[in-house]
């Protein structure tokens, strides 16, 4: 039986073996000789290739006053935002996720500030590369982590669902026939889908501003979703 499933057969005995069977999320089904079932959780995973990365890019001034902060961020900033509309980017693929200017921690009782400003940038995998490159040089030094994700996420995630549930119903079938008994009417079912987190630093570099070189060797990460079924059935 596959390590990953956890399956329990309520016969005569059941009743001693409720509890045990019962996650604390899933609801307290009645369960004797009477009322006879079998519960079977299953998972199951789909991985796709990327179509779409979104880039994180963004940059902080070298630590000075804060009217030279803001001077130099303000310059750096319409610089990165006009390089990457000039290599095709839409205005509607570009969204701010922080912009501040805050006094330089790094030096105690420091009276210099930094002006700290990051993006990201929706585009196609084979253009990540080129995009991460024309805005480092633009300036964008605290830049390079990348999201590979797929532009239908609900899709994606609903395919996980159809292989977990058609596990599920599997493992229901094959538990019923090798204890001798008859698969009856589903009881409950519940499911619950999920994304693999992201690395905190996966893809992610910083750099200055960059001389005329290639661009980095970027190889897109497939992209998974998986999902969980957690099925109770009659059993005649």
């Amino acid at each position: 039986m596959h390590a990953s499933r956890f399956i329990a057969v309520s016969v005569i005995f059941a009743a001693a073996l409720s509890a045990a069977a019962q996650q604390a999320s899933q609801p307290q089904l009645k369960i004797d000789s009477s009322n006879r079932t079998l519960t079977v959780t299953a998972s199951d995973s789909v991985s796709v290739e990327a179509d779409a990365a979104i880039l994180h890019i963004g940059f902080e001034t070298p630590p000075s006053s804060a009217k030279e902060a803001y001077a130099s961020g303000a310059q750096t900033s319409n610089a990165i935002i006009g390089a990457l509309k000039q290599a095709g980017v839409a205005e509607s693929a570009i969204h701010s996720e922080s912009q501040f200017l805050q006094r330089d921690d790094s030096v105690p009782k420091s009276h210099k500030f930094i002006l700290a400003q990051q993006w990201t940038v929706r585009t196609t995998p084979m253009r990540a590369a080129e995009l991460l490159d024309a805005a480092v040089s633009a300036g964008a030094n605290s830049s390079g982590q990348i999201d590979w994700t797929v532009n239908d996420e609900r899709g994606l995630e609903d395919q996980a669902l159809d292989k977990a549930a058609a596990r599920a119903r599997a493992d229901a079938a094959e538990l019923a026939r090798s204890m001798g008994v008859q698969l009856g009417a589903l009881i409950y079912v519940s499911n619950e889908t999920y994304r693999p987190p992201m690395p905190m630093f996966a893809q992610r570099i910083s750099m200055g501003k960059a001389e005329a070189a290639p661009p980095l060797a970027i190889e897109p990460q497939k992209v998974t979703r998986s999902a969980a079924i957690y099925a109770v059935y009659a059993i005649e």
